[in-house]
């Protein structure tokens, strides 16, 4: 069993609610829009990470963090980038990606928006957790957990704070 903490789109921003709805997580992944170095060693102190860089992510970030990540976990076949799109509306080298890997679940950002869907039609669950930092399009700031366990999903719970609370931390850029 893996207890993975999915977020996306912190833009500059780890704090504690953050670090709070993670703290019994084994992981954290995260899909994109760092915003900054320091916040992706902030989370890699706190926890285990796994990330790809976003569009907004500069060249420290993506030095550290691939366009895309394909991970194996209890019996499970992720594959992770920044844009994705969404069922029905995938970009042509989305495509590509999911055709040639084949994943079970398929994880994105960018958007702001969160979304858990079963895309039927291409066989996968593809997960958004939308934006946990403060700036952006979003109103409300979201984060996911779950746990994987022999081939299967559980006990998926999302995390929402409002975006004007920030609790200002070593890890922050505001």
């Amino acid at each position: 069993m893996v207890r993975i903490g999915l977020l996306s789109d912190t833009h500059g921003v780890f704090d504690e609610p953050l670090s709070n709805f993670f703290s019994d997580v084994d992981e954290i992944w995260h899909a994109g829009d760092f915003g900054n170095i320091r916040v992706s060693d902030g989370i890699s102190a706190f926890k285990p990470l796994k990330g790809v860089y976003g569009n907004c992510d500069g060249t420290d970030v993506r030095l550290v963090h691939p366009y895309i990540q394909i991970m194996e976990v209890e019996g499970l076949k992720f594959l992770m980038t920044h844009i994705g799109g969404h069922p029905g509306y995938y970009p042509q080298n989305v495509l590509r990606l999911l055709t040639a890997h084949r994943p079970n679940v398929f994880i994105c950002g960018h958007s702001h928006i969160l979304r858990v869907l079963n895309d039927k039609q291409k066989g996968f669950i593809m997960m958004n957790p939308g934006a946990a930092g403060i700036y952006g399009i979003h109103n409300v700031r979201t984060a996911l957990r779950f746990r994987v366990e022999n081939g299967a999903l559980y006990d998926l719970e999302v995390g929402e704070w409002p975006k004007t609370s920030i609790f200002h931390s070593e890890y922050n850029s505001v």
